[in-house]
């Protein structure tokens, strides 16, 4: 793999993660919203909190390895 195609991978591996954390955000605001509106229980609030917290884990993982990668073409 050339080191052009290496950094349009990292790209296109960035551009996943900020839909990833933009969209975790407004599904997280929307869902609160929808479940107050329903009347849902708390716990669901809870679950839509974790599955967030989730996205927002899985972005970080791959956020540092975007890095580590650059990291490693460098030098």
């Amino acid at each position: 793999m050339t080191t052009e195609q290496q950094e349009q991978a990292l790209a296109r591996k960035g551009r996943m993660v900020a839909l990833v954390i933009a969209g975790a955000i407004v599904a997280w605001i929307v869902l609160q919203w929808v479940g107050k509106q329903a009347g849902l229980p708390g716990r669901y609030a809870l679950l839509f909190d974790f599955a967030a917290i989730a996205a927002l884990i899985w972005a970080l993982v791959n956020i540092y390895q975007i890095w580590r990668a650059r990291q490693a073409s460098k030098g």
